[in-house]
């Protein structure tokens, strides 16, 4: 009995022991479940957050507000190193406005996703890369729970994020997105060395890549001829990608950097506050740079670093900063609430490269309409109304018990642009149309799904179990009208392609500014053309009074002169000097210059390039006249002598001088005269053929007619002398085979000339800077040489034999007078060589008609004119007689 008692109580205490193995295992399973799936609301949850519900869920990481902490001292936690409320960057609130814009579009329209609601899910990014990835793992999650990629309670599909504004958020989103294949639609900038097909497989990017910008810039640079410009970026990673990317373009393009300043990155409030304060020693460069032209890379937070250091300048006794701003589509006026009072006349003038944006029909009328009750889930409206509009919505805010209170009856329309615009900015346009790309790209699925019939409300299913790889091929291939009336589509690259507008921003005192479209940027134009822009529309900063800045390390080389680099300084600092004789440079900064063609010549200024004159001695200038006349001159009063002579043919004086080699002088003597008129005129082919040969052959024959006449003298005297052997060579034969022996020897010499190297018409493109002469090319200068050299041999050999027969016994001897022309041909033709040799153009022909002028007329004047004065005026002494007493008293 005991035994079965026994038994009993341990078949009971076994039951027991598996009820409580069971119960405990049924709670273990339940605890194991409860930390996948019914865990606790998030501890610690994102403090800002715009949500509406929806079938499908679009995500949002926007950067509109901000905390600045202290410097981490490792002394107490985080949460307590807070400064003051959460900053809102007011400008950016309408992100999160177009977004649910777009939203409230789509959902109202219904031709697109019928029988489907679009929610939204807005998170903010704090501008921190550490809650960037907390936000992005909470769009991840269930709703109000942290449990990255895990699907519990009801959980809505999330189709595609929106994000970010810069592309360090743009980057750590897209780090987690791609792991999980979720479509992200970048709305603001995206470094181009971050654009990795493989590593951001996900990513599509609502603004063309930043290259493109770049290009416009130096386009915009180049057009305005802006060659000496400052650079300004964030110290960090994006600043040096910046700076690798820009510095070898503008080397490139012939433009130089006169500075690059690093602005201080915003990290901690005790950081930040030294950084700015030891940047603004550094910022003096900028100041007083004669570079009146800055790029500034304006992500944040650049803009905001840079106006602290231009509002900090008048309290450190810095001078206005006046320059022409160039900014990319990032740049946006955001200022914060504490910067109401600061001044923006330094940014009047501004241009910026922005995406191209337009207006869709309804956003005004839909900003009018916003208060700080408008939606129910809107967890940034209180910062940003609050801190925009200077009031409280609760007592309990940041304003204490301030008496000004919030109506909720502000206006947006009411606030100044630095803070809020009523037109749709291009980042929000981009958001815009980020929404409405996931929506078509849903459409896209919707319609494919359907075989092309709209779906029942009970089929949505189709698209809440959409997995989000299956987007990405609908997304890439859509084409769109967005309500403005744009087109959307993608490019193979995964990016939005758009255009650029070109923009001038134009500030007023009251902080208003306007911004004024003065070009576009076209990517896809052919190169040379991408860039259009109107000049007239631009509004420079006051400071330059209409006139387009003048940005140069050194002023323009004006047309005359070139660019010589300064020694150590870099290739856009350079001195101006001017071009060598005989070269030009026609534009403005040229590095050489260039020779002007043999037939021109530079002007004055050395500038351009003049035609030369042709240049030869004219019978119309005063020189050629002057000439002609003397040779013609000459000539009759050679033709005038020979008739006398021939009218007095049988007077003793004639007759004793042989008349025959008397008229053979003077006929040749009057050739002579007339040669030099074929030295006159524009050389031909056959004037330069006979000036020099005839000139050399006459003068030959007429210094060899002198020489016969001079040795008929001498042999004459001797001839009287009794039992002289030289009777047998009196007669005319001598003198004949005088005159005609020396001539065929220069006729020989002349034969040869001609037979091997004979002149022709040339052109003398060097001699002179500003004429072409006209000439006679000698050919062979040594035979013209030895033509002259004979001449002067008959010359000499007739002046030797004159001299020595000068004092001749002979009533009518003309030895001494031949000796007098043959001292003047010889002066006149030793002068002439060294003349002839240092003259060019017409000159040296004006200097050899003078001397074959000179020496024919020393002949002529010498030789004749004692004979012309006892023939004309004292006939009594031309008798035999008196030539036979004569003859006689100079015999005894």
């Amino acid at each position: 009995m005991e035994t079965d008692n026994w038994e009993r109580r341990f078949v009971v205490r076994v039951l027991l022991v598996l009820l409580l193995l069971l119960v405990l295992l049924t709670c273990s399973v339940c605890k194991k479940h409860s930390i996948n799936c019914t865990a606790e609301v998030d501890p610690l949850p994102l403090s800002h957050e715009f949500s509406q519900p929806g079938d499908l869920v679009v995500g949002g990481i926007v950067s509109q507000v901000f905390i600045v902490h202290e410097t981490p001292s490792f002394e107490k936690q985080p949460a307590q190193m807070l400064i003051n409320e959460p900053i809102s960057e007011p400008k950016n609130y309408q992100h999160i406005l177009a977004l649910a814009f777009a939203i409230k579009e789509i959902n109202e329209n219904p031709l697109i996703l019928p029988n489907i609601t679009l929610g939204v899910r807005i998170l903010n990014s704090y501008f921190n890369a550490r809650m960037t990835n907390k936000a992005i793992l909470s769009l991840l999650s269930t709703q109000q729970q942290f449990v990255p990629n895990y699907k519990c309670a009801i959980f809505k599909t999330l189709t595609a994020v929106i994000g970010g504004l810069d592309s360090e958020t743009s980057v750590n989103m897209a780090t987690i997105i791609a792991n999980h294949k979720v479509i992200q639609l970048a709305y603001g900038s995206f470094s181009p060395a971050q654009s990795d097909e493989t590593q951001f497989s996900s990513l599509y990017q609502m603004v063309p890549k930043e290259a493109y910008q770049y290009m416009g810039v130096i386009r915009l640079l180049r057009h305005f001829n802006w060659k000496w410009i400052g650079l300004l970026a964030v110290d960090d990673d994006r600043g040096d990608r910046f700076l690798q990317t820009m510095v070898p373009l503008l080397s490139q393009n012939e433009i130089c950097f006169a500075f690059a300043l690093r602005l201080p990155k915003m990290t901690y409030l005790d950081d930040l506050t030294d950084s700015v304060l030891r940047q603004a020693e550094m910022s003096l460069v900028a100041f007083d740079n004669k570079a009146t032209v800055c790029f500034l890379y304006a992500e944040h937070p650049s803009p905001f670093i840079l106006r602290l250091l231009l509002f900090l300048a008048p309290l450190i006794a810095f001078p206005p900063l006046h320059k022409v701003w160039i900014v990319t589509s990032q740049w946006d006026f955001e200022y914060l609430s504490i910067q109401r009072i600061w001044d923006i006349e330094s940014f009047h003038g501004t241009i910026s490269f922005s995406v191209h944006s337009n207006q869709p029909p309804s956003f005004q009328k839909f900003l009018q309409a916003i208060n700080p009750f408008w939606a129910k889930r809107d967890g940034f409206i209180q910062n940003f109304w609050e801190q925009t509009f200077s009031c409280s919505l609760k007592v309990s805010s940041i304003h204490g018990d301030s008496e000004n209170t919030c109506t909720g009856e502000e206006k947006l329309e009411t606030l100044p642009g630095i803070f809020f615009e009523m037109s749709m900015t291009g980042h929000s346009y981009n958001t815009y149309n980020a929404v409405y790309a996931a929506a078509h790209a849903l459409q896209a699925v919707y319609l494919s799904r359907s075989n092309q019939r709209p779906l029942l409300k009970g089929e949505q299913l189709v698209l809440r179990n959409l997995q989000p790889w299956q987007l990405h091929r609908f997304l890439r291939n859509i084409t769109f009208n967005n309500s403005a009336g744009d087109t959307m589509h993608f490019n193979e690259n995964r990016e939005l392609r758009a255009d650029f507008d070109v923009t001038n921003w134009i500030t007023f005192p009251n902080g208003s500014f306007i911004r004024v479209k003065v070009g576009r940027l076209d990517p896809w134009a052919p190169p040379g053309k991408e860039l259009t822009i109107d000049d007239n529309k631009i509004v420079w900063h006051r400071t330059f009074n209409q006139v387009v800045p003048l940005s140069v390390c050194s002023e323009n080389c004006s047309p005359g002169y070139i660019r010589k680099k300064k020694e150590g300084e870099k290739f856009c600092c350079y001195d101006c000097v001017p071009c060598p004789e005989g070269m030009i440079s026609e534009k403005k900064d040229m590095d050489t210059c260039i020779k002007c063609p043999q037939d021109h010549y530079s002007n004055n200024y050395q500038n351009h390039c003049v035609p030369k004159d042709t240049s030869f001695l004219s019978y119309k200038e005063p020189i050629g006249i002057t000439l002609a006349t003397l040779a013609i001159s000459f000539s009759l009063a050679t033709v005038l002598v020979f008739g006398t002579f021939v009218k007095y043919r049988d007077s003793p004086i004639v007759k004793a001088n042989n008349r025959s080699l008397t008229y053979i002088l003077l006929i040749s003597l009057v050739y002579c005269f007339l040669s030099s008129l074929l030295f006159i005129g524009q050389p031909g082919k056959v004037t330069c053929l006979l000036r020099q040969i005839t000139f050399g052959v006459i003068f030959s024959v007429a210094i060899s007619t002198v020489l016969a006449k001079t040795i008929t003298v001498v042999l004459a005297f001797i001839a009287t002398k009794p039992g002289s052997r030289m009777r047998l060579f009196m007669g005319k034969r001598l003198p004949y085979s005088v005159v005609l022996s020396c001539s065929l020897i220069q006729v020989g010499i002349c034969v040869l000339w001609l037979s091997t190297s004979p002149p022709f018409p040339d052109m003398d493109m060097v001699s002179r800077d500003e004429e072409i002469i006209l000439e006679c090319n000698e050919g062979s200068a040594t035979v013209f040489y030895c033509v002259l050299g004979y001449m002067g041999f008959l010359a000499i050999v007739s002046f030797i034999v004159a001299f020595l027969a000068r004092k001749l016994p002979d009533t009518f001897n003309e030895a001494k007078f031949i000796t007098f022309s043959m001292l003047i041909f010889c002066s006149v033709w030793l002068s002439f060589i060294p003349t002839y040799l240092s003259t060019k153009g017409k000159s040296m022909v004006a200097v050899e008609i003078f001397s074959i002028l000179v020496s024919g007329a020393g002949l002529l004047v010498c030789i004749f004119t004692p004979k012309i004065y006892i023939i004309v005026l004292k006939p009594e002494l031309n008798n035999r007689e008196l030539f036979k007493k004569r003859k006689n008293e100079n015999t005894n």
